[in-house]
């Protein structure tokens, strides 16, 4: 469901709760409101109104990928960027990491139907590792400090 999209800064400033797998429909929700915004790249949950730490990114073609409860390992290059945000009108200036190594949770079954709105009854959560460079790093990193509570 496209949800509309939070900007107050008091909400966004809550650090996110963990997700599980009964948090399966704001995945879901997440992809289909990124996907009815035009130049979206990435959106955090407490930017559709949950408290859960989900996010999604798009791929350097474009794919859509959902990571809950993420968490930066290992983080190398730092470098000054500018960033923006469809919760906060200011442009951001931030450190970020040109390589990161992130672990996750995803849901261990596909979901076969985007529309469903719970995970299937024998899906669980499993641990996931990446690593990311460039763009999808920074894209990560940024869904991470909302799920931090931190205004970017």
């Amino acid at each position: 469901m496209i949800k509309e999209i939070v900007t107050d800064a008091e909400a966004l400033s809550a650090p996110a709760q963990p997700a599980t797998i009964d948090d399966v429909s704001v995945a879901i929700d997440l992809l289909d409101t990124m996907a009815s915004l035009e130049n979206a790249a990435s959106l955090a949950a407490n930017q559709i109104g949950s408290d859960k730490a989900v996010i999604a990114y798009l791929d350097e073609q474009d794919s859509p990928h959902v990571m809950m409860n993420p968490k930066i390992l290992r983080a190398l290059g730092p470098y000054k960027a500018e960033e923006s945000c469809f919760s906060h009108e200011a442009i951001s200036k931030v450190t970020r990491f040109a390589r990161i190594e992130v672990s996750y949770d995803e849901v261990s079954e596909a979901l076969l139907h985007p529309a469903d709105e719970a995970a299937p009854a024998d899906a669980q959560l499993v641990r996931r590792k990446k690593r990311l460079e460039g763009w999808e790093a920074e894209l990560v990193q940024h869904g991470i400090d909302h799920c931090k509570g931190k205004l970017v």
